[in-house]
């Protein structure tokens, strides 16, 4: 009964507020989900133009917990591979619970037109499982634009699913969200990051968030971030050890409580 209950406060959710596959990675997390312009190795659904000014092939793998319902998780998975002047990814991501469970796979091309102007594609398949409901398929593309402006200020856009593509299915009305993020980061000094990011999902209200990166030592940073449509507050941190990159964040939902997401990276 108590799994029953659970699966329709999630469905409930996701339907109303678009919950569902929207983890980008801890460190992005952990600053309040500012993806438009931060440069990151693991950044799943936010701007993946992003991955161009990494420079090095990338494997990521990431893990969030929801309290709310124990079993409520999402695990990631992502590859990165520069080519001269474009970048290719690959990514796999499963949300939910044993009765519910959302899967999203995608491959992105992405490419540089000097060294401040990148643009790209990505095209996704979702997976929709409800018990007692079967299960439907759907797809939608991304589109994203990176440009720096100077050393300190990089200014970024991506569009998820400009179309409105939904799932097959109609028995349940779960939408593949479609939103916008503008943002920009802004190095203030070697050990000082800033960003914000305005959100708007096509069928609700602007979302602004902010949020800041300090490097503490150069082993490990600390962060944080809010947002603001309905308020939000994010932490956590981020150690950086040779080729190993360990980031861990926890945030504050108003309607899934508290969450938490760890990743892990390897450059090679």
């Amino acid at each position: 009964m108590k799994k029953h209950l659970i699966t329709l406060c999630i469905v409930l959710c996701i339907k109303n507020y678009g919950f569902a596959q929207n983890s980008i990675g801890a460190k992005l997390m952990a600053m309040g989900n500012q993806n438009a312009a931060v440069k990151d190795d693991w950044n799943f659904t936010g701007n993946f133009v992003n991955d161009t000014q990494i420079g090095n092939p990338i494997l990521a793998i990431g893990y969030s917990k929801y309290f709310y319902g124990g079993e409520l998780s999402d695990q990631n998975f992502k590859l990165i591979l520069p080519l001269k002047k474009y970048e290719a990814g690959l990514s796999f991501q499963r949300y939910g619970i044993s009765e519910f469970n959302q899967i999203n796979a995608g491959a992105s091309l992405a490419k540089n037109f000097g060294d401040k102007f990148s643009i790209g594609l990505r095209a996704n398949f979702h997976q929709l499982k409800i018990q007692n409901y079967g299960s439907s398929t759907g797809f939608s593309v991304d589109a994203g634009m990176v440009y720096q402006i100077n050393n300190q200020l990089t200014i970024g856009i991506n569009v998820n699913n400009a179309s409105k593509q939904t799932y097959q299915n109609t028995n349940v009305a779960i939408r593949i969200p479609s939103t916008i993020h503008l943002g920009a980061a802004y190095q203030a000094s070697s050990k000082v990051l800033m960003a914000t990011t305005i959100t708007k999902n096509f069928n609700e209200k602007f979302d602004v968030g902010l949020g800041l990166d300090y490097k503490l030592i150069a082993l490990l940073s600390l962060r944080g971030g809010i947002t603001m449509k309905p308020f939000k507050q994010y932490g956590g941190v981020g150690i950086d050890y040779k080729k190993f990159k360990i980031d861990l964040a926890v945030g504050s939902d108003p309607y899934l409580g508290y969450s938490s997401q760890m990743g892990l990276a390897y450059a090679f």
